[in-house]
């Protein structure tokens, strides 16, 4: 069946650009569909894809791309400690495993296969909190590229003296693996107990940078990955990504300034 939507915005805009912004698809994808004829504005095919759309015009994805878009399957998942976020070793259990009906936090629009999604990004077996999972490559490259603007939050607390020192090098000045960290916002919110926000997600990440400057990470809980939170979601839970969320990820937005150090670990 086909998608129509009827554009309400105040001046004309690209066609790619609104898209992403309602969260439909992404630009790209918005330019693979004009470029298959697969988008309409009022019944006309649309051909260029620089083409706007202007107020009250209405917009039609034709019946294979809207079919393309509805196939896409992303979850947000709180995983528990002990559970693997990708392929297992023997005797591991994988986090697709917990995507049961049993396990849903609200209702589930369609039927989808758990063993076809990936996570996008690491969070390992000894760590919990947020892990998304998807077969939708646009939004997976959008949160882990090298170029991704995305950031991660998490929560952590470690054994050890914690020192003015030890925490701006944790900000900035440690290397993994010969290549210098992005800066890096670490704050100690209570004792013994930091607030990292990353913009990158080298293996291990933390656990290796605290481990760097003597620190013994005892708890490692993920609560946000850019505009996207764990909130009240329960442990081994797990809910659909929104449409909302998912332009909002395609776009780079973050989540920063709203975040709640006071959850996690205590």
């Amino acid at each position: 069946m086909a998608w129509t939507r009827t554009f309400a915005g105040g001046a004309p805009e690209r066609v790619n650009k609104w898209l992403a912004q309602t969260g439909v698809c992404s630009r790209r994808e918005a330019e693979a569909f004009i470029a298959g004829g697969l988008v309409f504005i009022d019944g006309e095919r649309v051909d260029d894809p620089g083409r706007k759309i202007a107020p009250g015009q209405t917009l039609t994805l034709s019946a294979g791309a809207a079919s393309a878009l509805a196939a896409r399957t992303t979850v947000v998942l709180n995983k528990p400690v002990g559970i693997v976020s990708g392929q297992p070793e023997r005797g591991q259990v994988p986090a697709v495993r917990l995507l049961t009906k049993a396990n849903a936090a609200g209702g589930i629009a369609a039927a989808f296969s758990a063993k076809a999604l990936a996570p996008v990004g690491r969070l390992d077996q000894d760590s919990r909190g947020l892990l998304i999972l998807s077969d939708d490559g646009v939004l997976a490259k959008a949160i882990i590229a090298p170029d991704s603007r995305v950031d991660k939050e998490y929560l952590v607390r470690v054994e050890g003296a914690l020192s003015a020192k030890k925490l701006a090098l944790l900000r900035e000045g440690l290397k993994l693996d010969g290549r210098t960290l992005k800066r890096a916002v670490v704050e100690e919110v209570s004792p013994n107990r930091l607030r990292f926000v990353l913009r990158e997600g080298r293996n291990r990440q933390i656990r290796r940078m605290c481990g760097a400057v003597d620190l013994k990470v005892v708890d490692l809980l993920r609560i946000r990955i850019g505009p996207v939170r764990l909130g009240d979601l329960a442990e081994g839970r797990w809910r659909l990504l929104s449409d909302k969320e998912r332009a909002a990820l395609l776009e780079g937005e973050t989540g920063a300034r709203a975040s709640k150090p006071a959850e996690g670990p205590s």
